[in-house]
């Protein structure tokens, strides 16, 4: 979802963020060595920021506000920045699960995004965009994270997520990395506004196979809809769509093993990562 790729001619919060910070330590009459010095990052990730290379961590972009006094300035570049890199198709989910109350997704192969860790985002990234720098492939999982601020809301959303067995299979960024995230998922479903479900092999097919999708519910009872596949997604909000979306979220739900099945399931496979990690 995190997958668009700016247009460096035009003027994008990427490079308004770096031409800021430009003015503002030239007009503090720092170099970019002097201005490293006193915030503690190495003034070669600083040029990189200034040059719109390289977006700042939220850490630095909090230290060179407070370095500045721009009342959060650059805090809020670097999130329009993030959002920037969201796809069209995808902003207006993305923006929805702000404003959820429920949020209902499925997947057919991998965890779902807003119970993904770190490094398995990043495996993620890494494969599926060969020639891609570091530096923007831990961008786009920087942005990832972000949207689990939903999670710290004063109103949590209800989360609802079901995900296909072969999401527990493949042991993306390999086996210490899936223990980590299934630990992390069975972390989450700790929550009682977070549950997971499986669905196994042994339902064979069902009305989602090689795509993902998301249900969101906001707190007026509107509900969008959004269908992803590879580098391609659709939003969807009409309420003819939309019924029929829910009714194949329905059909998985029915398919899935209820929670506490899952979560053996779950379990099972972190044993199995855990063996391996020790072999």
């Amino acid at each position: 979802m995190e997958l668009n790729n700016e247009d460096d001619d035009r003027a994008t919060p990427r490079s308004v963020l770096g031409r800021r910070l430009r003015r503002l330590r030239e007009a503090a009459d720092l170099s970019q060595r002097a201005l490293a010095d006193r915030v503690g990052y190495p003034h070669t990730y600083l040029s990189r920021v200034e040059r719109g290379e390289q977006l700042p961590s939220e850490a630095l972009a909090e230290t060179l506000d407070t370095h500045f006094a721009t009342d959060g300035l650059l805090a809020e570049l670097l999130s329009m920045a993030q959002d920037a890199a969201i796809p069209d198709y995808g902003r207006a989910v993305v923006e929805g699960e702000s404003k959820a109350a429920r949020i209902q997704v499925f997947g057919s192969s991998l965890i779902p995004g807003l119970l993904q860790t770190e490094d398995y985002a990043h495996a993620l990234f890494r494969e599926s965009l060969p020639g891609e720098s570091e530096e923007r492939i831990n961008e786009r999982v920087a942005t990832r994270m972000r949207r689990k601020r939903v999670f710290e809301k004063e109103q949590v959303p209800y989360y609802w997520a079901i995900m296909d067995e072969a999401a527990l299979k493949r042991p993306i960024g390999g086996t210490a990395c899936m223990g980590v995230q299934l630990r992390h998922v069975l972390k989450a479903v700790e929550s009682s506004q977070v549950a997971v479900q499986v669905l196994p092999f042994t339902q064979g097919e069902h009305p989602m196979l090689g795509g993902s999708l998301s249900l969101l519910t906001l707190h007026n009872g509107a509900t969008i809809g959004y269908v992803e596949s590879f580098f391609s997604g659709e939003s969807v909000d009409s309420p003819q769509k939309v019924l029929e979306l829910t009714h194949m979220f329905d059909i998985a739900r029915s398919k899935a093993l209820p929670e506490r099945e899952s979560l053996d399931l779950i379990r099972g496979y972190l044993r199995k990562y855990g063996d391996e990690d020790d072999s």
